[in-house]
């Protein structure tokens, strides 16, 4: 058999999930899926075309993207899912085997909800399923269905991106940081950029020399938060820079700002923000921690077929 597609991972994989209401590793949803899908061995070991992947964990894998995206499940810490209180509840509300229409409303009725990152108790910000919107059918052009599903790929590795970062020890946070700004161009080499967090660090984690002899410095705060950083944290900061007579810093958070801490920063010079969705974003850009995988797509050259230019 062929393995399925990834709306019919969605039900064995949520009452797997509500027989563990504690959390499961995500690898062994993947293999409870295929026992409930009846895939064979064989089946277990297909590859996506791109080669990089096991088709079953990678359909699996999306199964639980639309759980969340419906607010069914959450992903507390990375490679951990967990089922939320609605979750659990849809599942006692719903004893008998989902209908086709049921499925196909979990598997393309929230695709326009924005995955959240978990915030300081564990759970997601919002524990309720949204009301679902399904889309209007229409027919699109293969390069347009190859535009949106590029495009629902970048959105689905920005959010893990974000839990993944939300969920590394602040020391490796760090790090992160100062590698991602020297793939960025920051430092003449990655000895210019230096990890200072720790006590009596004065609120500042890195220095980046900008120049060979250090006379141009950016200093950096990276905040692995659950919580959104406020104006208090912006002001201390500042301070830090004021102690250090630096003109430039960047201050990097896996979360959000409030609009308190916004506004601060537009009243003042030299301090630039970046959330934790900016992050991924630049991550992604600069591959750091992403591998990128290159699609070939035919297309006819027109010039070589034109006899009249030739």
């Amino acid at each position: 058999m062929t393995v399925p597609t990834y709306d019919q991972f969605i039900e064995p994989i949520l009452r797997y999930l509500a027989q563990h209401p504690e959390g499961v590793l995500a690898k062994d949803a993947h293999e409870a899926a295929a026992v409930a899908l009846h895939l064979s061995d064989e089946d277990r070991t297909q590859l996506l075309a791109s080669g990089t992947q096991r088709t079953y964990k990678n359909r699996a894998g999306w199964a639980h993207d639309r759980l969340k995206r419906a607010g069914l499940s959450a992903t507390p810490k990375h490679a951990f899912w967990k089922p939320t209180e609605a979750g659990l509840a849809f599942v006692k509300e719903h004893p008998l085997p989902l209908s086709d229409e049921e499925v196909q409303k979990l598997a393309m009725g929230y695709l326009g909800v924005k995955l959240k990152p978990q915030i300081a108790n564990g759970a997601t910000a919002a524990t309720t399923p949204p009301q679902s919107k399904m889309p209007s059918v229409s027919i699109a052009s293969p390069d347009d269905q190859l535009g949106q599903a590029v495009t629902e790929l970048r959105q689905a590795a920005i959010a893990d991106l974000v839990e993944i970062l939300a969920n590394v020890s602040p020391g490796f946070f760090e790090t992160i940081v100062l590698d991602l700004l020297h793939r960025m161009g920051y430092g003449a080499n990655r000895t210019d950029l230096q990890k200072v967090g720790g006590s009596g660090d004065a609120g500042i984690d890195g220095i980046i020399s900008l120049d060979r002899l250090g006379m141009e410095k950016v200093y950096v705060q990276a905040k692995r938060w659950q919580q959104v950083v406020g104006r208090p944290e912006l002001q201390a900061f500042y301070g830090a820079l004021a102690g250090q007579k630096a003109k430039k810093g960047v201050f990097i958070t896996t979360s959000a700002y409030t609009s308190q801490a916004k506004d601060f920063v537009k009243s003042v010079e030299g301090i630039v923000l970046v959330d934790g969705q900016r992050l991924a974003e630049l991550m992604i850009e600069c591959e750091l921690g992403i591998t990128a995988r290159t699609i070939k797509i035919p297309k006819i050259d027109s010039d070589y077929f034109d006899e009249e230019a030739a």
